[in-house]
């Protein structure tokens, strides 16, 4: 796929590009061809998004790649406090980058916003209430917003991935443990962890005008963990 992909003279901001997708990201997005702004501060006030947006100039494609570590809570031991933090990281976000980012996209009539979300809002697992209700409305948000923006010629997509080497959810201490390779022998169709680098290659294809008919599609990378 990396030789079909070329985004020479895109400007692609990606978000915490120090954790989950980030770093893998911005090396196969650079090898492409973008020039990538690489952004590790806070996202957790408007007045931070709007800086950040400001400083980066024309930003062509948003690649939203959010992440926070998943609580591992009983849903009946859930507490305020644990919800509204995973949803100030995961969610809240989204539709500050999208409004900060989207007037330029509407001036130009065209742009790409791209989140990187997690196929755990499209299956059920226990002890994860929390983190599976915020990437599920990750989820929705980008459905609903890639339908009002395709007439503006702005594609917004997501990918929904897990069982995907990462240094946020699956780092190599977690990959080594064997409790952790017996689950992939019975779990994961695929009978192996996806590569970064095989997420990273399909996110930057839908990064390229070769992926314009995709309209608010949430695209699983996960080996056959999903659909089951």
């Amino acid at each position: 796929m990396m030789n079909l992909v070329n985004l020479q003279g895109k400007r692609i901001l990606v978000t915490q590009s120090d954790a989950f997708m980030g770093p893998v990201l911005c090396d196969v997005l650079a090898e492409c061809g973008a020039e990538v702004v690489a952004d590790t501060g806070s996202l957790l006030t408007v007045g931070r998004i709007a800086s950040l947006v400001e400083s980066a100039g024309q930003i062509d494609i948003l690649v939203a790649n959010l992440a926070i570590p998943a609580p591992g809570t009983q849903a009946v031991e859930v507490t305020d406090e644990e919800w509204e933090t995973v949803f100030a990281h995961l969610v809240t976000p989204l539709p500050r980058l999208a409004r900060a980012v989207l007037p330029q996209m509407i001036e130009r009539q065209a742009g790409k916003i791209l989140l990187m979300g997690s196929a755990s809002a499209l299956r059920g697992m226990k002890r994860r209430s929390t983190y599976s209700a915020a990437r599920g409305a990750q989820l929705a948000y980008i459905q609903a917003l890639g339908v009002e923006m395709a007439p503006h010629q702005i594609q917004v997509n997501a990918i929904a991935q897990n069982l995907v080497e990462n240094p946020t959810y699956f780092p190599p201490e977690v990959q080594m443990l064997p409790v952790f390779q017996e689950r992939i022998k019975w779990e994961m169709p695929l009978g192996r962890l996806v590569s970064a680098r095989e997420d990273a290659s399909f996110a930057a294809y839908l990064c390229t005008a070769a992926a314009n008919c995709f309209v608010g599609q949430v695209f699983p990378v996960c080996g056959g963990w999903v659909p089951r």
